[in-house]
């Protein structure tokens, strides 16, 4: 294992290493594991089970697994050794204070039965971590930390899994924007209800991590799963309070406000935004060696941006207080579009995701439809279309830019983006969008929805893949949708 000390937990925020210098996830996941690697905790396994039956190879017992990529990495594994060499030298008091420090710091954030960060990873840690500091199971913290556990869990007739997290507020703001689209008058009595429960459960003044670099900013976000209010999500809290302003609905504008300020002050430098923090963007902590999968920070990036931006853009129409912040994302988005016209998609699979997300959020400002940014990603998108009319792209465009909106099939999700981005750069009534709808009603079930059997989403790219199950669900309704409407249109 890599040395990672709880030692950590002392060291000063001027320091290169410090868990405000990395992402939200990083840090629920860093400071259990912090006191199961100190410890050196064990599994108890009494099958005797072995990790070596993954390896084709079977490693050297010296074998170290994290490839050296980098000079900086190299000296990080240098130190990696230096650490576990000098570990016997630490006093004993200052390791106390440390492994007090990290109990300290998982318990206020153990988020009730919704877990330590809302991600698996992070409560798995939790739960083992208070175990192997001699907390009883009947304990009731740790009673709590399992049934955050148990409730990822999916059991079904013949199968089970274990979710990694769960996506209520992001699948709801989604989910709306479709029946707007389809008929906001018709489907008001469910979006009332809707917007009901988002208002319920709005971030307000609770304790956050994003309060270290903000902390005069008033809170007004949303997390992304039922509760997890040390880190409320800017991608949800633009998407949910758009939603909102497109809803028309009344008693939504104090929601609407409070999530928009706090969206612009949550700003990075660059004019782009992180999904949890600000200016999150120590890029040298990815040679680490318990790194390896190149997702330890949380960077401002373009999907993300572009959905702050869509916001901003919509409430700012008669708030322009907002105007400037929108300037520095707009300029932020076009830095970051591709030679080719595209944009990276970090959170959605892929390019697709991120051309989509880009052009969508553009469509509110008041940038002309000949803006080489929309012309150039339109043309892309053509470019990249599927001969049976519809688009798809493999995760495997992570690994490698050359298959970027490619795929050895169509996806109803991913063409309902490809439709929708069309649509907002002005192309409602091209071939390519009239093709794509045919597809889109050509792959519908008799049940009236889709069933893409296929990852979504990144969790971790080239590491970690999700599958959003109402993907296939709102999305092609919301792109049927709005090719209905703009038909409509004189």
């Amino acid at each position: 294992m890599p040395y990672i000390p709880v030692e950590i937990m002392l060291f000063p925020r001027w320091f290169p290493f410090h868990l405000d210098k990395v992402s939200y996830w990083s840090r629920t996941v860093m400071v259990p594991l912090f006191i199961l690697c100190t410890l050196k905790a064990t599994a108890i396994n009494p099958n005797k089970v072995s990790i070596l039956e993954l390896f084709v190879t079977h490693p050297d017992e010296e074998t170290h697994y994290f490839p050296e990529r980098t000079v900086l990495n190299k000296i990080f594994l240098g130190l990696d050794k230096l650490g576990n060499a000098t570990r016997p030298l630490i006093p004993k008091k200052m390791h106390e204070l440390a492994i007090t420090r990290a109990k300290d710091w998982i318990i206020e954030r153990l988020n009730g039965e919704d877990g330590l960060g809302g991600i698996s990873p992070a409560m798995m840690a939790a739960y083992e971590a208070l175990l192997l500091l001699g907390m009883p199971k009947d304990h009731p913290q740790v009673v709590t930390a399992r049934k955050a556990i148990d409730k990822l869990l999916v059991i079904n007739e013949h199968d089970a899994y274990c979710q990694p997290c769960l996506s209520p507020v992001w699948d709801t703001a989604l989910a709306a924007l479709a029946l707007q689209e389809a008929d906001k008058v018709g489907n008001g009595a469910n979006l009332t209800r809707a917007y009901d429960w988002l208002k319920s459960v709005q971030l307000s003044d609770e304790p956050g991590d994003w309060r270290i670099s903000k902390p005069d900013l008033a809170g007004g976000g949303w997390a992304f799963q039922f509760a997890n209010p040390h880190y409320p999500d800017v991608d949800d809290t633009a998407v949910v309070a758009f939603a909102m302003a497109e809803s028309n609905l009344p008693e939504l504008e104090e929601s609407i406000h409070r999530a928009t300020h706090w969206i612009v002050g949550m700003q990075s430098k660059n004019g782009g935004y992180g999904a949890f923090d600000v200016d999150n963007t120590c890029y040298y902590l990815n040679e680490i060696p318990f790194a390896d999968h190149g997702a330890l920070l949380d960077p401002p990036t373009t999907d993300v941006s572009a959905r702050c931006a869509m916001l901003m853009a919509r409430v700012a129409q008669d708030h322009d207080e907002y105007l400037p912040a929108l300037a520095r994302t707009i300029d932020y988005i076009r830095s970051e579009q591709e030679a080719d016209g595209s944009w990276f998609g970090r959170w959605g699979t892929n390019y697709i995701y991120g051309t989509w997300s880009a052009l969508l959020g553009l469509e509110q400002t008041s940038l002309p439809k000949t803006d080489p940014m929309y012309t150039k990603a339109a043309a892309w998108l053509k470019s990249v279309q599927r001969a049976d009319g519809g688009w798809g792209e493999d995760n495997y465009s992570y690994h490698d830019v050359s298959h970027s909106g490619k795929y050895k099939f169509s996806t109803a999700f991913q063409t309902a983006w490809a439709v929708l981005g069309l649509m907002a750069a002005g192309e409602a009534r091209c071939p390519e969008v009239k093709a794509g709808i045919d597809f889109i009603l050509r792959t519908q079930q008799t049940n009236g929805v889709w069933n893409d059997k296929c990852f979504t989403a990144p969790g971790f790219p080239k590491v970690f893949y999700l599958k959003y199950h109402g993907y296939d669900k709102f999305f092609p309704l919301w792109a049927l949708a709005r090719y209905r409407n703009e038909l409509n249109k004189q």
